[in-house]
């Protein structure tokens, strides 16, 4: 049986990877805080969604979820993101943790296959809150995941676009199970910025196909 961490440690643990050394603004790249990633994984693996299941971290950034599902008892993960900056923080992490049977893929999540084994897949995708033609890319994450067809899916959104999103997922067949309520902390990473921090409150919606 594969040992456990206790969601402190597991919180810790995530709060040692490195944040993005340089963050594309038109990426909306924004770390997911430890506190929340650590919530939100012990959830899931309290409603047996990690514990021995093959994990698929849509727009993984440095890992988080991917990292932290393995420490959480996974059988696999795979990460997936355009950057390359951000996968190889991701795999070098993986590394120094001596995580095994993780792999990093670079790439847009539109464009992959729908081949993937999965049981689970975690996703923090760009809201589109800055660059117009991006407007809508998180919905863009939902149907590749509908495509992709795990048992679960947990994805984060705006919470103000919650009853448009209960709709549209609907539409696709997915059945909202939970809906987790975050403040989510922005900081001051980019130019356009005028604040040391904010929070904007989002929704992470746990749905099975």
């Amino acid at each position: 049986m594969k040992k456990i961490i206790r969601k402190k440690h597991l919180e810790m643990r995530i709060q040692s990877i490195p944040s993005h050394p340089k963050p594309k603004v038109e990426l909306e790249q924004y770390a997911t805080p430890s506190v929340i990633a650590s919530d939100l994984l012990w959830n899931a693996l309290s409603l047996g969604d990690i514990e021995n299941k093959n994990i698929l971290d849509l727009g993984c950034g440095c890992g988080i979820f991917s990292i932290g599902s393995m420490l959480l008892g996974a059988n696999s993960a795979i990460g997936v993101d355009i950057d390359e900056d951000a996968i190889n923080v991701a795999r070098q992490c993986s590394e120094e943790f001596d995580i095994d049977n993780i792999n990093y893929i670079i790439s847009d999540v539109c464009d992959l296959e729908n081949n993937f084994d999965v049981d689970t897949i975690f996703q923090n995708p760009p809201f589109g809150s800055q660059k117009r033609a991006d407007k809508g890319m998180d919905l863009n994450f939902v149907k590749k995941s509908h495509e992709i067809s795990p048992d679960v899916l947990y994805s984060f959104h705006m919470a103000s676009t919650e009853e448009f999103l209960i709709d549209y997922y609907e539409k696709l067949s997915f059945d909202i199970t939970h809906i987790f309520r975050y403040s989510f902390p922005i900081p001051k990473i980019y130019e356009f910025h005028t604040k040391e921090s904010r929070n904007v409150d989002v929704i992470v919606i746990r749905a099975s196909t």
